[in-house]
C-alpha cells in the first residue's frame, strides 16, 4: 500500500486547506468548472488527511467549505 500524505509528512493544516477550498468557491461564483471540481476533490482528500483518522466531521471546529448543488458528496466519505 502507498504511504499516505500524513505518513510522508506533507500535509498542510486543515485550516490552510479549508481556506484554499473557500477561496476556490469564492473565485468560481459557486459553480465549479470541471478543472475546479477536480481541484476541489483533491483538496477534500487533503483536508480529510489533515484532520486525521478520526471522523472529518469531528475536526476541532474546522469544517470544509460547503458543497454546491450537483457536486459529488461521496468524495469526503471515500477519502476518510
Amino acid at each position: 500500500m502507498s504511504p499516505t500524505l500524513r505518513e510522508l509528512g506533507s500535509v498542510r493544516s486543515a485550516a490552510v486547506v479549508n481556506a484554499e477550498i473557500r477561496a476556490l468557491w469564492a473565485r468560481s461564483g459557486a459553480r465549479l468548472s470541471a478543472a475546479d471540481e477536480a481541484k476541489y476533490q483533491r483538496l477534500l482528500v487533503e483536508w480529510a488527511a489533515a484532520v486525521g483518522p478520526a471522523s472529518a466531521e469531528g475536526a476541532e471546529g474546522v469544517e470544509p467549505a460547503p458543497l454546491a448543488e450537483g457536486t459529488a458528496r461521496a468524495s469526503l466519505a471515500e477519502a476518510a
